[in-house]
Order: structure tokens, then C-alpha cells, then sequence
């Protein structure tokens, strides 16, 4: 059994600002809790909640840990005292597995709540096992669980190329739905058809409304996941087909719009969203085990795949977070130790 250190390298946020306040420190190695396991990192992804709360806009829970990142793949190297339908034992140490954390992700090592961890799918490496949970809990919990997407609906995807979108249309596909994307760029309107994007709008360019109009034989869409907000709240609401689900997982242009609320009666339309990182040990567990009966086998298959931008050195998580701030990239962005 390896002999764990005291005290890991870790990258810490020293004071909200640009991505030059990420600097490696020194920290002692995260204690268990009932139902946790320790992983010593060998991957850990970047996401857009990162850069909020490095900026200072999205702290961590109570009881999480400061570190960023909300998901790292690894190895097991300690397993805690066991609690209650958490799954602790299922894992043991040496297990390779991959998990979803409030926080901590940025780290040598991590502590995870053991029902919200998954083995790497067959086949997988560190980074590509690493590139799931954050993305693959929110795509499913949202389309699945919020949207109730059906085989047949026609969705809408925001932000097609990001790492939630290159997610949403594979998971969306695999179950049987028609997808259009908005992407901001040609490239990334390309990348998302090769996905498997049934149409890709370039929305420097086209009206999205219109041409999910068009697409639809002026029914409208049945699904819009948005990561935007702002000014396209409303034009969401006017592209949606009667009993449409338009589901929210985050404001990048704005939290807050002024809409007319009766098309949303008249079309009987369910306006919902969620926020993942805040919600219990419970739901993400649940999640977790939906994910690896019905997902994981899809992605061992090849049938879907996370889609991977680039890879940084632990050190260099600013350089990471520039890219991600630059917007150019298409897929995720990683960091590995």
C-alpha cells in the first residue's frame, strides 16, 4: 500500500481577480468524512463555474473545500468509515475512478463523496475519465431528469461547442432526439454537425428563432437547454413548440429579462433549471448510478465520447483558464499531474 504524504500541491485562488491569482501552495492532504474515499489525482477538468468563483462570483458551499475544480479522475488511495447509502464499500484502494466534487479538483490529492464517483469506462485514460462528471451529471440530470427528453422532440442546444454542448448533443442523440446548436463561429458550428448536430446555427449570423422555425415546419422546438440568459430568454420562449421545456443551467449574458409571460401560458410551456454543484450527496449519487447503467456503456461502445481542447500541467491552471476565458476552444479543457 503506498505511504501517503502530509501535504499535497494544490492550486489556490489568493484573492478574487484574473487568472494570474491561481498560484500553487502547499495544503494538507483532505480528511474523510464518513462515505468519502481519497483519490490521488492523475486528471481534474476546467469548467466555467472555476472562472466564476475564481472571480469571486460562485464561492463554494458550506463544508466544501476553497480549491477549485468539480471533477478529477484517479486512483483510490484511502477509503473512509463507512456511512449509509453512500457506497463506500464498494470502492478499495488501487480502484481507478473518476468523480463529481463540490470543490478540491485542483489538487494532488481529493476527497469524494463515494456514491458520486464511477470506474473510468472501458477503454478510458485518466483525462478523458476526468472530462466526465461535471459535464455529464449536468447534461443528464437536466435533459433526463428536468426536460424528460423524449425520442423524436427536437432540442435546442446553446453553446453546441462547449463542453456541456458537445455533451448535450451526444447524450441527446443517443436518445433518439433531433439537434440544433448555436455556436459562434463556422468552426464551431462544423464541429458540431460532425457530433452529430442535425443543424448548427451560427448566431453572429442567423436568427436562431427563425431558423428553429424554419427547421420545424413552424411547430417549434420541444427542448432548449441555456447557458445564456439575458436577451435570449425571450426568444427562447417564442422558438418553443406548445408544452416546450425551456431548462436553464446557467446566465452568461444575464440573470435577469423582462418577457411577456403569455406565451408561456398559451403554449403551456414549463420554464425550469438547476444548479448542480449545491444539491446533495443523495441526488448526485442517484445521478451517478443512472449515468453508468445508461451512459457508461455508451461511451465504452465509442458511441459517444467526451471531445478534448487541450491539456495543461497542473501549475499552469491559469493558462488553462485564459483559453477558457478566450472562448476559441471547442470541447473541454484539462489539467493533469
Amino acid at each position: 500500500m503506498e505511504t501517503l504524504p502530509q501535504t499535497m500541491t494544490a492550486i489556490e485562488i489568493a484573492e478574487p481577480g484574473g487568472p494570474e491569482v491561481l498560484r500553487p501552495v502547499t495544503r494538507p492532504l483532505p480528511t474523510l468524512a464518513a462515505g468519502e474515499i481519497l483519490i490521488k489525482t492523475a486528471a481534474a477538468g476546467v469548467n466555467r463555474p472555476d472562472v466564476s468563483q475564481r472571480k469571486g462570483g460562485y464561492p463554494p458551499p458550506p463544508g466544501a473545500s476553497d480549491i477549485p475544480g468539480l471533477e478529477l479522475a484517479g486512483t483510490v488511495v484511502a477509503v473512509g468509515p463507512p456511512a449509509k447509502d453512500q457506497g463506500a464499500a464498494r470502492w478499495k484502494i488501487g480502484d481507478q475512478v473518476t468523480a463529481l466534487v463540490a470543490g478540491g479538483g485542483y489538487a494532488e490529492y481529493c476527497s469524494a463523496p463515494a456514491g458520486q464517483c464511477l470506474p473510468w469506462p472501458t477503454g478510458f485514460d485518466a483525462v478523458r475519465a476526468a472530462a466526465l462528471p461535471e459535464n455529464y451529471f449536468t447534461v443528464w440530470s437536466n435533459l433526463v431528469g428536468r426536460a424528460k427528453l423524449q425520442a423524436g422532440e427536437t432540442i435546442l442546444v446553446h453553446g453546441g461547442s462547449s463542453g456541456i454542448g458537445t455533451t448535450a448533443i451526444q447524450i441527446a442523440k443517443s436518445l433518439g432526439a433531433t439537434v440544433l446548436v448555436t455556436a459562434g463561429s463556422d468552426e464551431k458550428c462544423a464541429a458540431c454537425l460532425k457530433l452529430g448536430a442535425a443543424r448548427a446555427i451560427n448566431y453572429k449570423t442567423e436568427d436562431y428563432v427563425a431558423v428553429a422555425k424554419e427547421f420545424t415546419g413552424g411547430k417549434g422546438l420541444n427542448v432548449i437547454l441555456d447557458m445564456v440568459g439575458g436577451d435570449y430568454i425571450a426568444r427562447d420562449i417564442a422558438a418553443l413548440a406548445p408544452e416546450g421545456r425551456l431548462v436553464f443551467i446557467a446566465f452568461q449574458k444575464g440573470r435577469k429579462a423582462e418577457i411577456d409571460f403569455q406565451p408561456i401560458m398559451l403554449k403551456r410551456l414549463t420554464v425550469t433549471g438547476s444548479t448542480l454543484r449545491p444539491r446533495d450527496i443523495a441526488f448526485k449519487s442517484a445521478v451517478a448510478r443512472e449515468l453508468e447503467e445508461r451512459a457508461w456503456p455508451w461511451l465504452a461502445s465509442g458511441r459517444i465520447a467526451p471531445i478534448i481542447q487541450a491539456s495543461f500541467p497542473l501549475r499552469e491552471a491559469a493558462d488553462a483558464h485564459r483559453l477558457m476565458e478566450a472562448g476559441d476552444h471547442i470541447g473541454k479543457i484539462m489539467l493533469t499531474l
